[in-house]
């Protein structure tokens, strides 16, 4: 019997250093060979939620954190090859797209963005998660 040796990519978490990270059990990311996942990312700042009712802040301040989180797993921005955005008001939608639309207008990644009844906290407006794969990067449209 031949056993097949399978290639391990190499597996690196990155954490935020949040508290809730070890007691729920995640990564803010996880880089698996090329590819990286974002978590779910909401606008906390120091324990707290920043911006509570204005959701294109929180949009601008989460793609912030999304784009620290890339940076530590070795990606850029450019990489992103999708984001999936949920939104507690979905009359909020313009004020999101227009955030993520400033920060992604050249790279232009699949995108999702539902409503959903809540989050975790009441403050929280937004909640973003990316997927990105290392060495590549759009060039121009």
């Amino acid at each position: 019997m031949q056993i097949a040796k399978q290639n391990m990519a190499q597996h690196q978490l990155i954490s935020s250093g949040a508290p809730w990270e070890s007691v729920v059990g995640y990564s803010r990311a996880v880089r698996v060979g090329n590819l990286v996942e974002v978590s779910g990312t909401t606008a906390v700042e120091n324990g707290a939620v920043a911006f509570p009712g204005d959701a294109y802040a929180q949009t601008r301040l989460i793609l912030q954190i999304i784009e620290k989180a890339l940076h530590q797993a070795g990606a850029r921005l450019e990489n992103v090859i999708r984001t999936r955005i949920y939104v507690t008001d979905i009359s909020q939608w313009e004020a999101v797209g227009r955030a993520h639309g400033e920060v992604f207008a050249n790279i232009r990644p699949a995108t999702t963005m539902v409503e959903v009844n809540a989050l975790i906290d009441p403050a929280m407006l937004v909640e973003i998660e990316a997927t990105a794969v290392c060495g590549f990067s759009v060039v121009g449209l």
